[in-house]
């Protein structure tokens, strides 16, 4: 029997917020986590210890979900991330509670690829890339129909709509494809 004990809106949005830290703004890839001072205030601003360990961990696996979520990687590799955790069963109110023990300097790693798990779990195929090729950021799909596309419908949306309706102007009238 496989218990996934279930993961907290914080660590969805830490999962996404790491996966979109290597965004493409104005034609020009960027990443948010550059270096350690950076790598430290994101940690900070996600209420997880900000240590340069924690900051190496974390971009390794970004690099793993990255690929992981684009179809590109082996979910082997992300086992490092979440060797040493454990789940600890405890006494909560009228139930049992379940209290998450994470390795030290790779804590927000293992909180991101424990996220990863049980939304692959709960909600398969709504987190996602980006449809628009030039976009390098991701999604977590909460409609119904699970048919979100893009990061951004006023930026990538827009900009795939518009692209789209551009190329229809430009071929001749009367012209069937």
């Amino acid at each position: 029997m496989r218990i996934v004990p279930k993961t907290d809106e914080a660590d969805e949005a830490l999962l996404l917020d790491l996966l979109n830290t290597t965004p493409v703004v104005d034609g020009v890839p960027r990443d948010d986590l550059i270096d350690v001072e950076a790598g430290r205030e994101w940690l900070t601003a996600h209420g997880q210890p900000p240590a340069e360990d924690e900051w190496r961990a974390l971009l390794d696996a970004r690099q793993a979900l990255q690929g992981l979520v684009r179809g590109d990687g082996a979910v082997n590799s992300l086992a490092r991330f979440v060797d040493g955790v454990r789940y600890r069963p405890t006494i909560a109110g009228d139930g049992i509670g379940w209290t998450l023990d994470l390795p030290r300097g790779r804590s927000a790693a293992a909180r991101a690829v424990l996220a990863w798990d049980a939304l692959r779990v709960s909600s398969p195929g709504r987190l996602r890339p980006c449809a628009n090729p030039e976009c390098r950021r991701f999604l977590l799909d909460h409609s119904r129909s699970n048919s979100a596309r893009w990061c951004s419908m006023a930026i990538c949306g827009n900009r795939m709509k518009a692209r789209r309706h551009y190329e229809r102007s430009r071929q001749p009238r009367g012209v069937l494809q």
